[in-house]
């Protein structure tokens, strides 16, 4: 099941992105799940992704020592390797909201949990998209195929009113990357190493709504 839907999304970004030998289409049998979001991100955000589980111990001890209850209370959501299978987001709409921990500079909480939005998956030619709907920060982008028990996300944080969602690499400032993980039967989240702003670790909650 999860083999065969994360092909299925390959495929959809392949075709989307022409990768091919001579013009045409390699066979999603034969992709590298990894390589379309490993060419789409930048280097500093390869290097993000790539360095999650000292981001997250980080933030997860300086969390802990401020609001151990609090932290406590969150269960698997918070905790590293707690990955399940079939990390494939379905189409819908989620209630989501942004745990962060470990301030990057004096002064900010090295613990804060954002109430509940609301959040979109879609899907096209393209393959799957996330969007935060409402609230100041909405972070918008796309679901990419990786191996193991993770997508990883790649997109760029909306502010404020902007009609338009900024594309991913216009503003390094605003790209964010991610992994996607599956914890509960319906229950997901997104790791977001060494964010821009604030925190050492932003974790993402999404739980379909209905």
């Amino acid at each position: 099941m999860q083999s065969s839907r994360l092909v299925l999304a390959a495929s959809a970004l392949l075709l989307a992105t022409g990768c091919g030998k001579d013009g045409g289409l390699e066979s999603a049998a034969s992709a590298d799940r990894t390589s379309v979001w490993q060419r789409v991100a930048s280097a500093a955000d390869r290097d993000r992704i790539a360095r999650w589980r000292s981001a997250w111990i980080a933030g997860l001890e300086k969390a802990r020592t401020s609001s151990p209850q609090q932290v406590a209370a969150q269960g698997a959501l918070l905790q590293p390797d707690m990955a399940i299978d079939d990390p494939l987001l379905p189409v819908g709409d989620y209630r989501c909201r942004v745990v962060k921990m470990g301030a990057q500079t004096k002064g900010l909480m090295d613990y804060i949990a954002y109430p509940y939005f609301t959040c979109r998956v879609s899907a096209d030619a393209a393959g799957l998209h996330l969007a935060k709907l409402d609230g100041s920060q909405r972070p918008v982008g796309t679901l990419y195929p990786d191996e193991g028990r993770r997508m990883i996300f790649l997109g760029a944080m909306s502010l404020g009113d902007e009609a338009r969602p900024l594309p991913y690499g216009r503003d390094t400032e605003r790209d964010m990357a991610g992994i996607v993980e599956r914890i509960a039967p319906k229950r997901w989240r997104i790791a977001f190493p060494y964010p821009r702003w604030e925190s050492t670790i932003d974790i993402f909650e999404l739980v379909p709504k209905g």
